[in-house]
């Protein structure tokens, strides 16, 4: 009987998934300390969430009938049987810590930033995942309408201090009180033009009329434009509102449209909304992210009292994807200056200790010490465009010193073992391209789930 060879598994990325590679580092690394400067600047704290957190949390929050909860949410029930959900945004889980942590109490507004991995069962597509990662800012337990202005300059200097031509499109949707009226006149309004709405945007009219103002059928758009406008509804307060927000973007010279299509995706949002859409070199557009007013939100998930509150967020990946596409560049990682090179056994313990002395003194140092031959690690510290090769042989051991050898000119110099870290001091001073680097803190990276 012949024998049949089990046929060897292979594995590929899960659809709408994405690896990120070594090449693409740079730009995690250049938007991460970007987002990380941009809160200590303007006063915001780090707060990390799960991200995992029960289902009910997003289903209060994002709203029953929003395409996030009815959708795109990974929802399943764990081995306690317990229904929980991977997070597909990032304010709810804001919430509830500041609701479960008593952050009340401390001194208002308390304001927030995050950086980390959200999921969505979305349709894949350029620069939109399954598994993506969102910046943001929150601010909660204050109404002032400055804040909303400040955070969309905040989202307007960051891209453009990146080189990405953007447009902030802003509205207002109102609130509680004045928001009803409004939905009843968009209701009779859509109503009124159901023939021209496709099937998705008639579940939408019966769940939420303000989702059909979303639509992408192109097919409805002269219908959406004759539309009633959000902005016509408005209470007193609410218009107030409005007008102090638009009058603060003027004063701080943030250009931008009034869109009353503009409702974001969530049903948390009042008052203030807004996008920032970046206006592509080919004439396209392409959302990179938005932001509005949560007014109501903490008091839904448990606060004991009305909790006003504003935030945004935006995709890093989509940001990234822009940024390659309009071919803008960004910071190279540092390079090392140096490059230890070894010959044999007992040189690769020396060479260890080397690297350890040189790391411990905040010297960039390169290595390969699994290779053996002095030629292959030599063309490597080449290809790096190090300054100096550190090389320890059998010589180097026995006479317990180092052999420097300059790159550039080839010239070398045999150093005593005690006296290389004042030597390469010394030296280094010297270049322009690899001068001792000062210790910083580890850039700010996503952590992604296990």
């Amino acid at each position: 009987m012949s024998s049949v060879k089990a046929k060897k598994q292979s594995y590929q990325l899960l659809r709408g998934m994405k690896d990120i590679l070594p090449e693409e580092e740079r730009y995690w690394r250049f938007l991460s300390e970007r987002v990380v400067d941009f809160a200590r600047r303007f006063g915001y704290s780090r707060i990390d969430t799960p991200v995992l957190e029960q289902a009910s949390l997003y289903l209060r929050s994002s709203g029953p009938s929003s395409d996030v909860v009815t959708k795109e949410m990974y929802v399943f029930t764990d081995p306690g049987n317990e229904r929980v959900a991977l997070r597909p945004e990032g304010t709810p889980g804001v919430v509830r810590a500041y609701i479960e942590h008593g952050l009340l109490n401390q001194p208002q507004p308390v304001k927030f930033f995050y950086m980390g991995p959200m999921f969505r069962h979305d349709r894949p597509q350029a620069g939109r995942f399954r598994q993506h990662t969102q910046f943001g800012f929150e601010v909660i337990g204050d109404q002032s309408p400055i804040l909303d202005a400040q955070l969309i300059m905040m989202g307007y200097r960051f891209y453009k201090d990146i080189n990405l031509a953007i447009q902030i499109d802003v509205n207002s949707i109102g609130c509680s009180v004045c928001r009803p009226r409004y939905v009843k006149k968009l209701t009779q309004f859509l109503t009124d033009n159901k023939k021209s709405l496709g099937l998705d945007d008639q579940e939408r009219l019966k769940k939420n009329p303000l989702r059909v103002l979303d639509s992408k059928d192109p097919n409805l758009e002269p219908v959406l434009q004759q539309a009633p406008q959000s902005v016509d509804f408005l209470c007193d307060e609410c218009k107030d509102h409005f007008v102090l927000v638009l009058e603060y973007l003027d004063e701080l010279d943030v250009t931008y449209n009034l869109n009353p299509r503009i409702v974001r995706g969530l049903d948390y949002y009042s008052k203030t909304t807004w996008e920032i859409i970046e206006t592509a070199r080919t004439g396209g557009q392409d959302s990179l992210g938005g932001g509005g007013r949560y007014d109501e939100l903490l008091h839904t998930l448990g606060a004991r009292a009305k909790t006003p509150a504003v935030g945004f967020a935006c995709g890093v990946e989509r940001t990234i994807t822009r940024l390659r596409a309009n071919d803008i560049a960004v910071p190279t990682l540092p390079k090392a200056g140096l490059y230890i090179a070894q010959l044999g056994k007992e040189a690769k313990k020396k060479a260890l200790r080397l690297f350890t002395l040189l790391d411990s003194e905040g010297y960039h140092v390169a290595e390969n010490l699994s290779k053996d031959g002095l030629k292959t690690q030599l063309e490597s510290a080449d290809r790096l465009g190090v300054k100096y090769a550190l090389i320890i042989g059998q010589q180097e051991i026995v006479d317990n010193t180092v052999l420097i050898r300059d790159m550039e000119n080839g010239n070398q110099e045999t150093v005593d073992w005690a006296k290389i870290v004042p030597e390469i001091g010394k030296r280094l001073e010297k270049g322009v391209n690899s001068k001792r680097l000062e210790r910083q803190q580890p850039p700010l990276l996503p952590v992604q789930p296990q």
